[in-house]
């Protein structure tokens, strides 16, 4: 199966009616933040029933070679395709039994290359966060070649300090995964260089974060960040922060 097979299949596949729907719900417009952004009017389901197909061996699975071609496509549904190829690959190199095996590891670390390579090409949040917590946030987490924790944390903070919105979005819903693995630091420490970002975006994914650690993790770690930085964050970011709290807590947080 090549990458113009599946273009090819899911142009065939396109939908006026929901191509509007969706050009409208991911602020396609001029000036808006996915302007110029194209869709087929393809339901997420029906993207995943695209993968399970490039990736069935009966078909001859895709190579990682192919997945460049869907990354650089115009359509918002087929780069979502790509991603969701690389997602499938990395976590079939990143079971238990693999996590430590030299091929497996050469093999994660040829996908993380790839999906940094393209990051630009996720550039709208769903893109983003149906992949960067499966992919590079799993990856933060395990053995790898290319370097150290330090490495780790370099290739994170370029992702933070690009001027590039979905760059930026990356090295904080990446911490999705750690959060979930029991490790806080990922997104303590993105959350707090986030934390004075202008873009309402931004503030939605931080404090979504910030949510998902303090519940996969500890409540007491989320409320030690509100303590130090409740009076400066976004009312935005802070409201989702605090969202699975009582109410009563969370009007303690809202007039701090």
């Amino acid at each position: 199966m090549t990458a113009k097979e599946i273009i090819a299949y899911m142009e065939s596949l396109q939908n006026e009616e929901q191509r509007r729907i969706l050009m409208r719900f991911f602020k396609t417009g001029p000036g808006e933040y996915g302007e110029g952004d194209e869709f087929l009017g393809l339901k997420v389901p029906q993207t995943r029933e695209v993968v399970k197909m490039a990736l069935n061996i009966d078909h001859g699975p895709l190579t990682i070679d192919e997945v460049p071609e869907l990354l650089m496509s115009k359509w918002h549904e087929v780069r979502l395709c790509g991603l969701l190829i690389l997602v499938a690959k990395f976590e079939k190199l990143s079971t238990k039994r693999l996590e430590n095996d030299e091929k497996s590891i050469r093999g994660r670390d040829e996908i993380l290359t790839l999906y940094l390579q393209y990051a630009e090409q996720a550039n709208n949040w769903d893109l983003v966060d149906l992949s960067v917590h499966k992919i590079l946030g799993h990856w933060l987490l395990l053995p790898t070649s290319l370097g150290d924790k330090d490495y780790k944390i370099k290739v994170l903070d370029e992702l933070a300090q690009s001027d590039n919105l979905w760059k930026q979005r990356m090295s904080i819903v990446c911490s999705w995964k750690t959060s979930q693995m029991g490790d806080p630091s990922w997104c303590l420490r993105y959350a707090e260089i986030h934390l004075h970002h202008p873009h309402d975006l931004m503030h939605k994914a931080v404090g979504w974060m910030l949510r998902e650690m303090g519940k996969r993790v500890s409540m007491d770690l989320l409320r030690d960040f509100l303590r130090q930085h409740a009076h400066e964050m976004p009312r935005t970011m802070l409201r989702y922060a605090i969202e699975k709290m009582s109410e009563q807590e969370r009007q303690y947080w809202i007039k701090r």
